[in-house]
């Protein structure tokens, strides 16, 4: 088996862990961790420079990463898992009482993996900012990575943030934005039109790349290498990722009602059947 095919495995993989997490407690968020599971396989799989058995919440001399839009908890925490940060068998704990698995990421547990509490939407690329110019000062050539929803871009804080980075020319950022085009009460361009997002980073003197199929793990992959090879010349850079929620289960796609919704017995069966993996490693 091809290395690409390896990682296309572990993305079916991951979503069914996402799968699992949710229906176990009924609650969270399945529909936009499907549609960033590529994302998450590829960044940690071959972009990432970390080291699982060394983390700290500094971060010094390697690459980190903030999920900003932290409701999508079940992709995160299970590709940490599946990385080695911790035992895949503690996904079984998501959502419950004292976990260190709860629905947003957060600190407080010391969970591997997570530097910020995140899931109050706008915050995540400011303090991923933070760690970029952090970075700078200490002489560290290490990369910030950070995913926002395309929701999330409504909020006013993360074009204050932008606006920042371009003009301090935080080069040593990659920016993501999944953008899926629905959000917990309907589609973007219904609730807050968003408008020509790639105009408005480069507006704001960013280097904007694009994802045509975010579920294409390939294009995923090329390009965030190419969004690496263009870190350190000026200009803080920004992927635009189109993904479809709820990708890999038909009844989840073309629909926001997914955003923060867990499958019943039935439609947990449906939905593994469609994921199907022989000799499966679930937890």
């Amino acid at each position: 088996m091809s290395n690409t095919e390896k990682q296309k495995r572990l993305c079916t993989q991951i979503r069914r862990d996402i799968l699992r997490m949710v229906h176990a407690v009924d609650s969270g968020h399945p529909g936009g961790s499907l549609g960033c599971t590529e994302f998450f396989v590829a960044l940690y799989g071959e972009i990432l420079d970390y080291n699982p058995e060394k983390f700290t919440i500094e971060g010094h001399g390697e690459d980190i990463f903030i999920l900003s839009n932290g409701h999508i908890s079940p992709v995160y925490y299970s590709t940490l898992a599946r990385h080695g940060f911790f035992p895949v068998n503690e996904l079984a704990t998501f959502r419950k009482i004292d976990s260190r698995l709860q629905g947003h990421p957060t600190t407080h547990e010391g969970l591997p993996g997570v530097r910020v509490a995140t899931g109050s939407l706008g915050q995540g690329l400011s303090v991923a900012i933070g760690y970029a110019l952090t970075k700078k000062l200490n002489g560290d050539d290490h990369l910030v990575y950070t995913l926002q929803g395309d929701g999330e871009l409504q909020e006013g804080q993360i074009w204050e943030a932008l606006m920042y980075a371009g003009a301090n020319k935080v080069d040593n950022i990659i920016v993501t934005v999944d953008n899926n085009g629905r959000q917990i009460d309907g589609d973007t361009n219904d609730v807050l039109y968003l408008g020509d997002l790639k105009k408005k980073f480069e507006s704001f003197l960013w280097e904007v790349l694009e994802i045509k199929q975010g579920n294409d793990y390939n294009e995923v992959l090329n390009t965030l290498a190419q969004a690496k090879k263009l870190a350190g010349k000026g200009k803080p850079i920004a992927i635009l990722m189109d993904t479809e929620m709820g990708f890999g289960v038909d009844f989840m796609m073309g629909t926001h009602a997914w955003h923060g919704k867990a499958p019943n017995q039935e439609q947990m069966t449906s939905a593994l059947e469609q994921l199907y993996l022989e000799a499966d490693e679930d937890y």
